[in-house]
């Protein structure tokens, strides 16, 4: 079992395998179930997540009326409009928010490593999809591999905004993405590897801090800007740039600085955002309305 990314990197080279594959061995380990099992699940996460960016992507509102309809604002942007950040960027972006508008609607979606942090892993694999036209085995592989840095960072930090505010949920998903999109690109594991870094070293600090303890505002737009981090990363990996603050040391660093936190940024509305005035005027309005409801 490994629980560094060094030791990852490490049975990749002995092994001969994959980082994909050396997550589903651990799996099958784990779960004392067989290979056809283990990619079988991971199988319906891959629906899961299909089925939620279609939905978002055909627009939706939550409940509270905060959040909702962004992602087919884009994708007609999209279809008129040469953006800016490039097609497949922004293309990413929009599939992030429809699975995050989704969550915020009540619906099912594939929590990634957590369902306020949903977007970003999708998000990536399904924009890329339309470059690199990978196979469902491979679609299912980048999921594993991504699942494989999540273990790393669940088992040495925190995945939780509570624990850690947004750099765990957000900063962990999105790196995960980046390190996937890299093996699905042909990288090696240590590029992965650097792509997890310097996304999540681009996002150390980002703190948790839903307007009125919603997980929509500012929630959904970060794992926008969580996805294009991810991809933009994982490019520069690719290319060649490395981390010079190698993988374990980032997540290390992410740690310490969530311990040092206060509170007040680590998903109790009580600072960052939500503590804005039009923050607050939300909240009361929210609670007020909710309220009235019952």
């Amino acid at each position: 079992m490994f629980r560094t990314v060094a030791e990852l990197l490490e049975k990749t080279k002995k092994d001969n395998q994959s980082i994909a594959e050396v997550m589903i061995f651990q799996e099958m380990d784990l779960h004392d179930q067989s290979k056809e099992e283990i990619i079988n699940r991971m199988d319906k996460n891959l629906s899961v997540m299909e089925q939620a960016i279609e939905r978002g992507l055909k627009g939706v509102q939550s409940h509270s009326g905060l959040t909702g309809g962004d992602a087919l604002l884009l994708q007609k942007y999209l279809e008129t409009n040469e953006p800016l950040s490039g097609t497949l960027l922004l293309d990413a972006v929009s599939k992030a928010i429809a699975t995050n508008e989704v969550n915020a609607a009540m619906g099912i979606i594939c929590a990634t490593p957590t369902a306020g942090s949903a977007g970003c892993v999708p998000g990536a694999l399904f924009s890329v999809k339309e470059r690199l036209n990978p196979t469902r085995e491979q679609m299912i592989n980048f999921l594993f591999t991504a699942g494989a840095f999540g273990f790393v960072v669940a088992n040495n930090a925190f995945i939780s905004g509570a624990a850690g505010g947004c750099q765990a949920e957000v900063g962990s998903a999105a790196a995960m993405a980046a390190a996937a999109v890299v093996e699905m690109a042909g990288g090696t594991p240590q590029q992965s590897a650097d792509a997890f870094a310097i996304t999540l070293k681009n996002m150390l600090g980002l703190v948790c801090d839903p307007v009125a303890g919603l997980v929509e505002v500012p929630c959904v737009k970060r794992n926008a800007i969580g996805t294009s981090n991810a991809i933009v990363s994982a490019d520069m990996a690719l290319a060649g740039v490395v981390s010079k603050i190698p993988c374990d040391e980032v997540i290390g660093a992410m740690y310490r600085i969530g311990k040092q936190m206060p509170s007040s940024l680590r998903e109790t509305a009580e600072g960052g955002l939500a503590a804005t005035p039009t923050g607050k005027a939300i909240a009361a309005k929210y609670y007020r309305n909710s309220e009235e409801d019952v």
